[in-house]
């Protein structure tokens, strides 16, 4: 079993940052790739950005040049910082991993809870 936690997620003014984490816990053999998405209400869920298990980096054009995606292999962990954010960043935030359970076993999705990210105009 994969478990993905997330956290950091609030209400913060527009202009204001904040920093959202994910931490995956269980069996998990090797992560591949991670990535945050996220869906406001009424609308489909969308990638806000996306990390290699090599670095590699993809933004939404939207978050380009305001967010940061990074992660930490040794702990399984994914970070989002969020700065310059808008009353249109609003919604909630799903961690996405990629990762293998086993050495022998395919790449799987794993999905966290979702945190909601509020931005005051």
């Amino acid at each position: 079993q994969v478990h993905l936690v997330e956290s950091g997620g609030g209400l913060v003014q527009a202009g204001g940052s904040l920093r959202l984490s994910c931490a995956g816990s269980g069996s998990i053999f090797r992560i591949n790739a991670m990535g945050w998405y996220r869906q406001a209400p009424g609308k489909e869920r969308e990638l806000v950005a996306s990390i290699t298990s090599t670095g590699g980096t993809n933004y939404a054009d939207s978050v380009k040049g305001r967010f940061t995606i990074s992660r930490d292999n040794a702990k399984n962990m994914a970070y989002l910082q969020m700065n310059g954010l808008k009353a249109e960043d609003t919604a909630v935030y799903y961690c996405n991993i990629r990762l293998q359970g086993r050495s022998w076993s395919p790449s799987q999705d794993y999905w966290g809870q979702g945190t909601q990210v509020t931005v005051s105009s």
